[in-house]
């Protein structure tokens, strides 16, 4: 059975950092860290499961990228400090957490998505 493979676009290194953390203390998912939308094109073009999308990142917004994940029917949310009522309208149904975050809510949205543990 393939690793479940969560996607996090976080340009501080400490909060994707922290954010790792609490989805490999849930799920045994292979947990991809990118600073930058160019990157996290790149790791979604190879396969991920599930996006957890920082709003403001070195290379923009993420919003487009958002976009294309909704369009591929990816699961994925907003983890950001940005203000949610500032969302595209077109992305204002996706799940956003804000920063500060609650893990339980991050907990919540990986188990959501299928990526609880998994045991043979």
């Amino acid at each position: 059975m393939a690793p479940f493979r969560v996607l996090i676009l976080e340009d501080d290194a400490i909060l994707a950092l922290d954010l790792a953390t609490i989805v490999s203390c849930w799920t045994d998912a292979k947990v991809m860290s990118c600073r930058s939308v160019a990157q996290a094109r790149k790791v979604v073009a190879a396969g991920c499961d599930l996006a957890l999308l920082d709003i403001d990142v070195v290379d923009g917004k993420s919003y487009d990228l958002a976009t294309s994940l909704k369009a591929q029917r990816l699961p994925f949310a907003f983890v950001s400090g940005a203000l949610e009522a500032d969302t595209p309208e077109d992305l204002k149904d996706v799940a956003f957490i804000s920063k500060p975050y609650n893990p339980r809510a991050i907990e919540k949205l990986v188990s959501s998505a299928g990526g609880g543990r998994r045991h043979p």
